[in-house]
């Protein structure tokens, strides 16, 4: 009888180790929790609440209406706050977690601002030199042609927010073949990647209202695959999949 006995505790919590849901994870850390504690050092009467909050459904010969309908402990409250907060630790250390791996998979150079090219030569020398796997925007422009301004304010808050993309701006007259840059199709994008050419939008301010913003800009460039997938929308779904859980 008592080898049965036995037997049917062991499947028992066999059984209870098993499970992968969320309940069965925190069941699974306060019986944790109440091994690895000091015997001599942890109060018995904490030891038996713990073991209680372990195993709910079993070790009380109370009636289960008259368990769960009794006033919470202090000890008890004590120990629920504590693993409040050992969960929000476990939040916050599995978030730096996809913070870290995220900028580990984020290959090659960073950089976050607007290169100014001062030449030609600066100009050849940024798109050939460059990584074959950095995409490269560079906006010609010149002072007093509308959308110009704008276009650049843009761009620098992008470069804030795309630090994988290599973001640079010349003045037309700069180039060295200016006549192939006049004001009529200014601003002009042109975006290289492996020191080819692959996307060339001429007055591309035509493409926005008569006032447009960072996120105009963002929508179009995004419109023709040109910028990575941000890091805090990764980590916004990081976040929305810890709080389905």
């Amino acid at each position: 009888m008592e080898g049965a006995k036995r037997q049917s505790l062991e499947e028992d919590s066999e059984g209870q180790a098993t499970h992968t849901g969320p309940k069965g994870v925190i069941s699974d850390w306060r019986k944790f929790k109440l091994e690895s504690e000091d015997n001599n050092s942890l109060p018995p009467s904490k030891k038996e609440i713990l073991r209680q909050m372990s195993s709910p459904q079993s070790g009380d010969d109370k009636d289960p209406k008259e368990r769960f309908s009794r006033k919470m402990s202090v000890q008890e409250y004590e120990l629920i706050h504590r693993e409040k907060e050992d969960e929000n630790c476990l939040r916050k250390y599995r978030r730096q977690c996809m913070q870290d791996m995220h900028q580990k998979l984020s290959f090659g150079p960073r950089y976050g601002f607007v290169y100014e090219l001062e030449s030609g030569e600066q100009f050849l020398e940024t798109i050939e030199k460059e990584q074959k796997t950095i995409t490269i925007i560079v906006h010609i422009y010149e002072d007093g042609i509308k959308g110009c301004d704008a276009l650049n304010s843009s761009l620098i808050c992008l470069a804030a927010e795309y630090p994988t993309v290599k973001f640079c701006k010349i003045k037309a007259s700069n180039t060295g073949a200016g006549d192939r840059f006049s004001s009529d199709v200014l601003p002009t994008l042109l975006v290289y990647k492996g020191g080819e050419l692959i996307s060339n939008f001429i007055s591309v301010a035509e493409q926005f209202a008569e006032e447009f913003f960072t996120g105009d800009v963002e929508s179009f460039l995004n419109e023709y695959g040109l910028l990575p997938e941000t890091e805090m929308h990764v980590l916004d779904q990081s976040n929305m999949e810890e709080d389905m859980e």
